[in-house]
């Protein structure tokens, strides 16, 4: 479970940032950034709060509801537009400096270090520590997991009512076999991915 340990390790205001949708087929990729305020943090929240995928949709969705009680967010995204002109790491990283830069305008203040889950930082005006596993080691990281799926996991649910046939409200555009078999059937939408392979092979 996570906690506060590689907060505690550095000085000054210090945020998580992940993201959701790096493997999806169509969609945009989607990152926050959140600074806690553990004096604040509900006694709930720290029972839930986790890695996004080893939580349940009503976890999920309990902790998004919670977590405004406690901290300031920033959330960013990058177009599939994006994605197909720049690649999806890059895309990711562009997601996630907006999500850094929309959560130091809320602030209002500069922040100091910024803890990253994966092993490869953006480019962000403040000291960054990288961390593989970090939704699952650190309470800030976790609470921008949770941000970003659940942001994203909302964001096909409206696409999935403007395109009803290829079931974003249950795939969320990753690649699973109905997902795939409705591309091959109807073809490619504006929020499809070009440049993945299954994709390409729809053009």
């Amino acid at each position: 479970m996570p906690d506060f340990h590689y907060e505690d390790k550095v000085r000054g205001l210090v945020c998580g940032i992940d993201e959701a949708g790096r493997g999806p087929l169509a969609g945009p990729v989607v990152a926050a950034a959140v600074l806690l305020r553990r004096e604040a943090m509900p006694d709930r929240l720290h029972e839930i709060l986790n890695d996004s995928k080893k939580m349940s949709a009503k976890a999920r969705d309990e902790a998004f509801a919670l977590l405004p009680i406690c901290a300031s967010i920033g959330v960013g995204e990058a177009s599939p537009q994006e994605i197909d002109q720049v690649n999806i790491l890059q895309a990711t990283f562009l997601a996630m400096s907006r999500a850094f830069d929309a959560l130091t305008k809320a602030l209002g203040q500069p922040i100091d270090w910024a803890l990253i889950d994966g092993n490869r930082p953006p480019k962000l005006p403040c000291q960054i520590r990288c961390l593989v596993g970090g939704d699952g080691l650190s309470f800030s990281i976790a609470a921008a997991s949770v941000v970003a799926k659940v942001t994203r996991d909302r964001i096909m649910q409206d696409l999935a009512r403007q395109f009803p046939l290829y079931g974003w409200e249950r795939n969320a555009a990753y690649p699973t076999a109905d997902h795939r078999a409705a591309i091959l059937a109807h073809g490619l939408t504006p929020h499809h991915r070009r440049s993945f392979k299954p994709c390409k092979l729809a053009e």
